[in-house]
């Protein structure tokens, strides 16, 4: 029985983490004070939080060459379009992407990269 109530508990903590770190509104956040300032985010592709999901990416899952950006989704390397890339103060500190498919593959809606702490 030990063992099964690890494993709960395991399961548990990585769907905690796993929805922690989705940007998208189910509710939980209405009365946040950063609320307006996610829904206003958008790019040349239009609003972020409209269509796609936001993700929290770790650091080691994108990166930076002559100002381009790259992000690993889904175990796939993407260039980040230039017009994807959200170009306000980053409130939160943390780099996210908002991704969609296109023929099975990831593509990215908004990008706004973090500080890389």
């Amino acid at each position: 029985m030990r063992p099964a109530r690890q494993c709960a508990a395991v399961l548990l903590g990585l769907t905690v983490l796993t929805h922690s770190a989705l940007a998208r509104d189910d509710g939980r956040f209405a009365n946040s004070p950063l609320k307006p300032w996610f829904e206003s985010l958008h790019s040349e592709f239009g609003q972020c939080c409209s269509d796609a999901d936001g993700y929290v990416i770790a650091d080691v899952d994108w990166e930076s060459d002559r100002g381009r950006y790259r992000v690993r989704i889904d175990e796939e390397w993407v260039v980040v379009p230039d017009g994807a890339v959200i170009t306000v103060p980053n409130k939160i500190g943390r780099t996210m992407v908002w991704k969609h498919y296109v023929d099975g593959h990831p593509r990215v809606r908004c990008f706004m990269p973090g500080s890389m702490t």
